[in-house]
């Protein structure tokens, strides 16, 4: 953490995965961050980042968006300012979702799916979604405003059997 009063103030997600096989129909795998605010900390998003997009007020940006998992280094990147979030925002929820094109995909069906999260140097979770091989979306971890107003981090494993769409509306839902 950047200091004991300070909290998270800004943190890196990388997601990568393996190519499909050669013949095999590609998958896209796609990082999202949830927002909420102090009025709705469980309800409906108030923004979503995704899919090469980034926040209105520019604090949450997806800088890179691989559609396929070949290249280099991460497949994709975001980056979050969270000291920079208006207060009214207490949440911040990361997934990834499986884009579901010609046919319903599940993590255990990605070839080394992985995703990460730092701040700076220090290592917040590393998750390679093993624990959910049936899921289709997954949150990863969670940005909380703690009881001083500081932005804090919990890994926050959870899969959804359910395409992006349902999965943005359904990924900050308190846990039944």
């Amino acid at each position: 953490m950047s200091g004991l009063n300070k909290g998270i103030e800004k943190a890196q997600v990388t997601l990568r995965w393996d190519p499909s096989p050669l013949g095999e129909t590609g998958v896209d795998l796609d990082i999202i961050a949830a927002t909420y605010t102090s009025a709705d900390p469980y309800g409906t998003p108030d923004y979503l980042v995704h899919f090469d997009s980034r926040a209105p007020d520019g604090t949450i940006v997806l800088s890179r968006d691989s559609k396929t998992g070949q290249g280099f280094g991460p497949d994709e990147s975001m980056t979050l300012d969270l000291y920079r979030l208006a207060e009214r925002y207490v949440r911040v929820i990361v997934g990834v979702a499986i884009q579901q094109r010609s046919s319903a995909r599940t993590f255990g069906e990605v070839e080394n799916p992985q995703v990460e999260i730092h701040e700076g140097p220090e290592e917040l979770t590393v998750y390679d979604f093993s624990a959910i091989p049936k899921a289709r979306a997954a949150t990863v971890g969670e940005f909380y405003r703690n009881e001083f107003g500081a932005w804090a981090f919990r890994t926050k494993p959870r899969g959804f059997d359910a395409d992006p769409g349902t999965f943005t509306r359904q990924m900050g839902s308190a846990e039944s």
